[in-house]
């Protein structure tokens, strides 16, 4: 788990609108990097555009020695490599209801690693004990609460073992106390050797436990650095109005 994350110009469109206009920002091994902004400012579409769920008309995204391009989404059999590379927990954690988490947990290993059943299953109940719910193997997801769901879909994305790792506002539903706890376990994801990307607008989480925060506002990046330097001592009025924003929640 060494790969690098490389954003370079990146465009992308809803429609005739165009919603990042030049987007870059890169993603060490081992660093948490806090992607910010109001609302609608196309952090979750960034994420998309990374894991090749909407395309992109214009830059350069690679993790490693994987590429993707400008064009159409390429077809799901082309992309073994992307999926090895990076994964992505949704601000929703979308678990299958009818099945428990260790089973939610070992679909991408046997479906797309061809691992046997016990493998992944051995796998995936080492992952949900690294994330401290053991306990909940076997619950299906109506079972769990809203901090167990989401690690039980943080051990989905980790089950290929990607180098990154993205998180869509992952704060979103949660309590001060999983908040904390959140932020803790990605401290210890990223002091594995992981990337993690977390697209979010909580000025408190990234200042706690982001290394750097990159501010998205109209489409591009407008300010970046160490988190509590750019958050303390915002120079962008984007980033003042993002702080602002947060203080009147």
């Amino acid at each position: 788990m060494t790969a690098s994350l490389l954003v370079r110009d990146l465009h992308a469109s809803h429609g005739d609108r165009e919603i990042l206009r030049g987007v870059a920002f890169d993603v060490a091994p081992g660093e948490i990097v806090a992607l910010m902004g109001t609302s609608g400012a196309g952090k979750s579409t960034a994420l998309r555009t990374l894991v090749a769920l909407q395309p992109f008309t214009r830059g350069t995204i690679t993790i490693g020695d994987v590429a993707l391009h400008p064009g159409r989404v390429p077809a799901e059999r082309t992309l073994q490599g992307l999926r090895r590379s990076i994964g992505l927990v949704f601000q929703a954690p979308s678990l299958f209801p009818h099945i428990t988490a260790v089973d939610n947990v070992t679909l991408a290993p046997i479906h797309a690693q061809r691992l046997s059943r016990g493998d992944a299953t051995r796998r995936a109940e080492e992952l949900l004990a690294e994330l401290g719910i053991a306990s909940r193997a076997h619950a299906y997801p109506h079972q769990l609460s809203g901090g167990e769901a989401q690690r039980v879909a943080i051990a989905r994305a980790l089950a290929l073992d990607p180098s990154v790792l993205l998180l869509d506002e992952p704060t979103a539903a949660l309590d001060p106390a999983r908040r904390t706890a959140l932020g803790q376990t990605l401290r210890q994801l990223a002091r594995e050797g992981r990337g993690l990307l977390v697209a979010t607008h909580d000025v408190d989480f990234a200042e706690a436990f982001a290394d750097r925060v990159a501010v998205l506002a109209e489409g591009r990046i407008v300010e970046e650095g160490e988190s509590r330097a750019v958050l303390g001592s915002p120079k962008h009025e984007a980033t003042r109005r993002l702080l602002h924003h947060e203080e009147g929640i």
